[in-house]
């Protein structure tokens, strides 16, 4: 990686140049922003103030890539280094979305460059600040992949979904339970519909990181938290601990080799593992990451862990099967594979949650959904069933 020349900034104090590190990392070698953001801010010497500037440039420019090279793009005439895109983008996402003064923008840019590349840093970006913007379609101006804007078009219709996309291009409400476990309410509504009662056992089939484990167990149930990684259930038993969750047990367990017997449980919640494109507002690089095909390989997990799951169900007990995304294809096609000996169960939460389209499929009488434009909260789906005697 390229560096500033000696003198220029102190890269430890400099909250650009901290960003700029980050995002070469999430642009160009694929690492996660969460991840590496956390790395770079405990190895600066930035001021708390100018950790949260740091950190909202890192998951912005991470967000609105795709439109900050449109905006960077009209300007060049040849292929640019990736340290050098990395920085224009930066460049231009101060310009355009955080509609910095154009002069400190350009100049406090310009001065985490390599020398090199100042000169033409500095000229790319002033006509970024200078020139008018016409966006050559909405998923360029949102900064989404087409397939996505598509796929969320045609399953819920072009302005749910072009709401939907605004709202997750806007920074989350940070929510945190009674006993401190910072959970977003959608999430929190799952657990309302799976209603755990006191000395239930319960099956949360992918508990990691343990946010709905805890909150069931919160109920006085006893509950099972299964994840099929060591690493993720030492994260699930952790976040148990933290919140004196005494009544959940952390296992290791692979919910589609089920190691239960038959009718184990009074309640079983199936949040499956998915596209997570209901939570893209929290997670900056997701919509770089997933693709068609990666939803084509979920939805046959989703399958094999609810084949899974009906066994392991008690006569007259619940299943939930939950995801954070709105995807025809992970929702109402995942809930019509559920055998009939299950009922479908009516998912009461006042006006929360959106009933979905009677006429979309055989699943959709069991389920509901939010998105994030409804509540500010994330976008979530929820199907309910009660095993027959």
């Amino acid at each position: 990686m390229s560096q500033p020349s000696k003198g220029a900034v102190d890269p430890a104090t400099n909250s650009r140049h901290v960003a700029w590190k980050a995002l070469q990392r999430i642009d160009h070698k694929g690492a996660f922003a969460n991840l590496v953001l956390d790395t770079e801010l405990r190895t600066s010497k930035l001021s708390e103030q100018d950790r949260r500037f740091a950190t909202q440039l890192v998951y912005g420019t991470t967000r609105m890539r795709r439109a900050c090279d449109f905006l960077v793009d009209r300007f060049l005439m040849r292929s640019v280094d990736d340290d050098v895109r990395t920085l224009l983008r930066l460049g231009a996402y101060q310009l355009h979305f955080l509609s910095t003064a154009d002069h400190a923008a350009v100049d406090a840019t310009v001065s985490v460059a390599p020398r090199k590349a100042r000169g033409f840093v500095n000229a790319v970006l002033r006509k970024v600040a200078t020139a008018d913007v016409v966006w050559p379609d909405e998923a360029t101006r949102l900064s989404y992949p087409d397939w996505l804007v598509e796929r969320l078009t045609s399953d819920l219709g072009s302005d749910d979904a072009f709401a939907m996309l605004e709202r997750m291009n806007v920074e989350p409400t940070v929510h945190e339970r009674a006993d401190g476990y910072v959970q977003d309410p959608a999430s929190q509504w799952v657990c309302d519909v799976v209603d755990a009662q006191p000395g239930e056992l319960v099956l949360d089939m992918c508990a990691a990181p343990g946010g709905k484990a805890t909150q069931l167990g919160s109920t006085g149930a006893i509950v099972v938290a299964a994840d099929r990684r060591a690493s993720r259930t030492r994260l699930v038993a952790t976040n148990a601990r933290t919140v004196g969750a005494d009544t959940v047990h952390p296992v290791i367990a692979d919910g589609v080799r089920s190691p239960w017997r038959a009718a184990a449980f009074d309640r079983v919640l199936v949040d499956a593992p998915c596209s997570g494109l209901g939570v893209l507002r929290r997670r900056a690089d997701a919509r770089w990451r997933i693709d068609a095909a990666g939803i084509d390989r979920l939805t046959r997990l989703q399958g094999e862990l609810l084949a899974s799951a009906q066994d392991l169900v008690k006569p007259e007990g619940r299943l939930v099967y939950s995801v954070c995304t709105v995807t025809t294809s992970e929702t109402i096609e995942r809930a019509a594979l559920v055998d009939d000996c299950f009922a479908p169960i009516e998912v009461d939460g006042g006006d929360r949650w959106r009933a979905f389209d009677p006429g979309a499929g055989s699943g959709s009488g069991a389920g509901r959904y939010v998105l994030p434009q409804d509540h500010d909260t994330d976008g979530m789906a929820v199907f309910a069933w009660q095993r027959r005697l």
